[in-house]
């Protein structure tokens, strides 16, 4: 077992797009994915040259462009798998009213490339007892 698979618990953070609304205001994204790092880094809209901007590491982090499968395959699927062997499994969504958990869970059920996490694992528990 490597490191990855050993550890109990993972904090994943999933960047959403800019929605239209933000689009037409002229917004910016407030936080930048680095992917090669691992890092997220908050920029505050006011920020000063005393409030530098604030950086943050995770154990995986998806930036706007990202894809409902490759969350999935990348953190969901190792605990699916757990759970349909017999193990107890959580995945938990948390974040401010409009940043895309309803998204990531659930997705778009009537578009198969947008299913979100619970659709996916459905789909796997069918597929296994079958």
């Amino acid at each position: 077992m490597d490191q990855e698979d050993s550890d109990n618990v993972k904090v994943v953070m999933r960047c959403r797009p800019l929605n239209e609304k933000e689009l037409k205001q002229g917004c910016s994204m407030a936080a930048q994915v680095n992917e090669l790092n691992g890092s997220i880094t908050y920029h505050q809209s006011k920020s000063s040259a005393d409030d530098p901007p604030k950086q943050f590491t995770f154990d995986y982090r998806f930036g706007p462009n990202s894809k409902q499968v490759d969350v999935y395959n990348k953190v969901a699927r190792r605990i699916v798998d757990s759970v349909l062997s017999g193990y107890n499994g959580t995945i938990f969504a948390y974040g401010q009213t409009g940043t895309g958990k309803t998204f990531t869970m659930e997705g778009k059920r009537d578009v198969p490339q947008l299913r979100g996490i619970i659709p996916k694992f459905i789909c796997s528990y069918f597929r296994s007892n079958s």
